[in-house]
């Protein structure tokens, strides 16, 4: 009764964008492994991350949770599918009574024991038309759904736990650059604040050296609160408080990623976790049409009794009395409205099913070429970032040496610190998105995971 089930096709194009900002993500890695093929061992290189994401896939909570839902599913599968099998029951029962002395004969007891004992089959529905089946496939499907929504978990965790890593190596960098800008700063402000003393330069002068240091402070008490932030996410994500020798130091101390290949959207996104658990979802929607086509024929169900009954317990099973009853039932559904509504109902959540199927695809696609965008532009960003620093650290050293010279005041020396500052923590800001890119076309892609080349990651 239920639809033949065929897989709709992918509203998405055939290829990845293309265009400027592509150009360059679209040519590289073109013979390396496509993400759902690679074990996040394999992408994440780095020994100390790779620590901190064994310890969250053994002690976060979220994903331990979608792994308990994952179990739940395969027992209602189970409970649904025992439906197609007879259940058999056994009774014992027992009953005494006493007749009045002057209703019963001379030499008749007045005490009557009996005992009785049957084994049955309780209404077992014989599945002539589909209905169980089809409540079985649907109770299936959502147990696949379940799994794949545990994947999915998975991935997002695997992810996760990389950015926030990344993140925290990058705050620490930027702390420390917090740190050397103040150390600086203030030294060149004592500079400022002998002359002043003696008279050489005014008390504007004086406040102007003072104003990078303050902001300098400002930025270090900043970037102290961010790392600590950081470090209590990687704790929450992890499960349980990551050593200090596990934390990084710098963006320049984590091994880069892997380099993976985009591979062709449909081969790679109907992969993903998420499509994988909206297609069964779609699956489950059709098996409830055949079900709710079902209701609208007869169901069949039998009941089978073995009895025995007698007098007395000694002689129960040898000289008892024994039945053997059939009891079928049949229900012919006549006009009941209710099951009209729901094969309307049901038709209704299958056309549901199927455009969230078709959403999540295109939302993945939409994900990927997001990734796409920033890893075949983001390399020249930072390449502009760093000629940038280099130009601006040394226009703070001519500006430092004209002043030193008496040549400038100091604040061509104040502006040369303030832009140099700014386009340091720019760079670490663009080092971070690099590499953070890369995670994210990893997760794009449907990598972290299970591998598909076996088993469980």
């Amino acid at each position: 009764m239920a639809p033949k089930y065929s897989r709709p096709a992918a509203p998405i194009p055939t290829d990845w964008p293309a265009g400027p900002a592509y150009e360059k993500a679209n040519a590289a890695a073109s013979n390396a492994p496509i993400a759902p093929d690679l074990n996040w061992r394999e992408f994440f290189t780095d020994p100390k991350l790779q620590q901190v994401i064994s310890m969250a896939l053994t002690n976060n909570r979220d994903l331990r949770l979608a792994a308990l839902n994952v179990e739940l599913a395969r027992a209602l599968y189970g409970i649904q599918r025992d439906q197609l099998f007879p259940a058999l029951d056994a009774q014992a029962g027992a009953s005494k009574s006493q007749a009045s002395a002057d209703l019963t004969q001379p030499g008749q007891p007045r005490i009557t024991e009996r005992y009785s004992v049957n084994l049955g089959v309780l209404s077992w529905e014989i599945d002539f038309f589909g209905r169980i089946r089809s409540l079985k496939s649907r109770a299936l499907q959502e147990y696949l759904a379940s799994e794949q929504a545990r994947r999915g978990a998975q991935t997002l965790l695997v992810s996760s736990v990389a950015n926030t890593y990344l993140a925290l190596a990058a705050d620490r960098e930027a702390l420390a650059l917090a740190q050397t800008t103040f150390e600086n700063q203030k030294a060149a402000y004592d500079l400022v604040k002998r002359q002043y003393d003696i008279g050489v330069v005014t008390e504007l002068a004086l406040r102007q050296a003072q104003t990078p240091v303050e902001a300098a402070r400002r930025d270090v008490a900043l970037y102290t609160q961010r790392v600590a932030q950081d470090e209590n996410a990687l704790n929450l994500l992890a499960g349980t408080p990551v050593p200090a020798d596990l934390l990084p130091g710098d963006l320049n101390r984590v091994r880069p990623p892997s380099e993976i290949a985009a591979g062709l959207p449909s081969d790679v996104l109907l992969r993903r976790p998420d499509v994988l658990q909206a297609e069964a979802q779609l699956k489950a929607a059709n098996a409830d049409i055949g079900a709710a086509r079902a209701a609208f024929f007869p169901r069949i169900s039998l009941t089978t009794t073995l009895g025995t009954a007698s007098d007395e317990l000694s002689g129960l099973f040898n000289s008892g009395t024994k039945t053997w009853s059939y009891a079928p039932q049949l229900v012919m559904p006549i006009f009941d409205a209710r099951v009209w509504s729901g094969l309307k109902a049901s038709k209704v959540q299958q056309k549901l099913a199927l455009t969230a199927y078709e959403r999540a695809i295109q939302n993945a696609f939409r994900e990927v070429a997001d990734a796409l965008a920033v890893l075949g532009t983001v390399d020249q960003q930072v390449a502009a970032q760093q000629a940038l620093v280099d130009a601006l650290a040394q226009a703070h050293r001519l500006a430092t040496s004209r002043f030193e010279k008496g040549i400038d005041s100091y604040l061509a020396v104040l502006d040369a610190q303030r832009s140099l500052f700014a386009a340091q923590q720019g760079l670490i800001a663009l080092r971070l998105a690099q590499v953070a890119s890369q995670v994210r076309l990893y997760a794009a892609l449907g990598g972290g995971g299970e591998s598909e080349k076996g088993g469980s990651q």
